[in-house]
């Protein structure tokens, strides 16, 4: 694929989370990752991407949101009993077990898929409406019909823009995978991270004055950290997955906004944590995506000067520099959005404009809408 057929938007992120245990692995400790020799915060990309899809819900039209879930069958005998509503409740259940089923998915005798299956709602209704014609019929589901609804080079338009984002795979048949447009790196800490415990007690209201006490004792782990978070989406797969122009510029603007406002619900209640970015990046390249991380290979420390923050903020540009020199990688556009004080060194990076976070989904938008009718007109 030659570069002008190629654009690449990387965001950058840095983030101040307090107190906080919002994503923790099997023993309810943080998670944390070695790198550069040093223990940091982490949040994974699953955690990530899973508060992003919930932010999709407002940001774009319900049929653009689906739904990852094991009880597909139930989706569409709920579609096929709102296209066809004289059918029985027990006939719309074997219709859309039969109309799964005709795609190559394996259904269980509970009406369940073996495995977690990512569906679209238009692709829920177009399995339904397949069920319904079988109903109303000999019964049986046309196979080739229904692999079309799900297969993504023959109907792009029946993808969700989360989809067509994070990717589908299918295990009992390949060619319904989808293969992600955006790729979202785990969030990591730029500092070194110190786990700490904190101890609580819990009062019963109602016991009797002679029995003093907590009536629960416990600890909880928890870290804070800046942390560092990068995505990346490829606009022409992108674009590819959804077969539409429009789509493509409302799906890339949900993504960027989604990726800055969204926040891992873990813990909320206790550390009350919610916090937004205080810098943010985005680049467009041309030739491949460039994660910044190692700016921080080696952990950043505040000095009696300059915080963390502002300290991370200078290693980017120094990174970047250093990266654009080396590599000829210089973005085609780059746009700022600064969040707190601290993070004015960022307007130094090449050609940075400094915007508003709506400023930059327009600016973002625009160029993809551009982009993409470019593509147009050369299919």
């Amino acid at each position: 694929m030659a570069q002008h057929d190629r654009l690449f938007i990387d965001i950058h992120a840095l983030q101040s989370v307090p107190p906080s245990n919002m994503n923790r692995d099997d023993t309810g400790s943080p998670k944390t990752a070695r790198f550069g020799g040093a223990t940091r915060a982490r949040v994974s990309s699953q955690a990530w991407k899973h508060a992003m899809r919930e932010e999709f819900a407002d940001l774009l039209p319900e049929d653009e949101v689906g739904c990852r879930t094991q009880r597909a069958v139930d989706l569409v005998a709920d579609a096929v009993a709102a296209l066809a509503p004289d059918i029985p409740a027990e006939d719309a259940m074997k219709g859309a077990v039969a109309a799964l089923s005709a795609t190559g998915i394996k259904v269980a005798k509970t009406g369940e898929t073996g495995y977690l299956l990512f569906i679209s709602p238009r692709q829920v209704k177009a399995l339904a409406e397949l069920a319904v014609a079988a109903i109303e019929g000999d019964g049986s589901v046309d196979k080739a019909e229904a692999k079309r609804v799900l297969n993504p080079k023959e109907s792009p338009n029946l993808t969700s823009v989360d989809i067509a984002l994070f990717g589908r795979m299918v295990a009992d048949g390949p060619d319904l995978n989808v293969d992600a447009a955006a790729s979202v790196a785990h969030a990591l800490g730029v500092g070194r991270a110190d786990t700490e415990f904190d101890y609580f007690v819990g009062m019963d209201e109602l016991r009797p004055e002679e029995r003093s006490g907590a009536a629960m004792i416990g600890t909880v782990e928890y870290l804070s950290s800046l942390l560092y978070r990068y995505a990346t989406v490829d606009v022409a797969h992108l674009y590819e997955n959804l077969g539409s122009e429009e789509v493509a510029r409302q799906a890339v603007e949900a993504f960027l906004k989604a990726f800055v406002t969204s926040m891992p619900r873990g813990k909320q209640a206790t550390f009350a944590n919610r916090t937004l970015p205080a810098a943010v990046v985005v680049e467009l390249r041309r030739t491949q995506p460039v994660s910044l991380v190692a700016a921080f290979e080696q952990p950043v420390v505040p000095l009696s000067s300059k915080g963390e923050r502002e300290v991370a903020c200078e290693r980017l540009v120094e990174y970047e520099e250093a990266v654009d020199s080396a590599f000829g990688e210089a973005p085609l556009a780059t746009y700022v959005v600064l969040g707190a004080p601290g993070t004015e060194a960022l307007k130094g990076l090449p050609g940075a404009e400094a915007v508003t976070l709506d400023g930059m989904l327009e600016a973002v938008g625009s160029k993809v809408e551009a982009f993409v009718s470019g593509l147009e007109g050369r299919d």
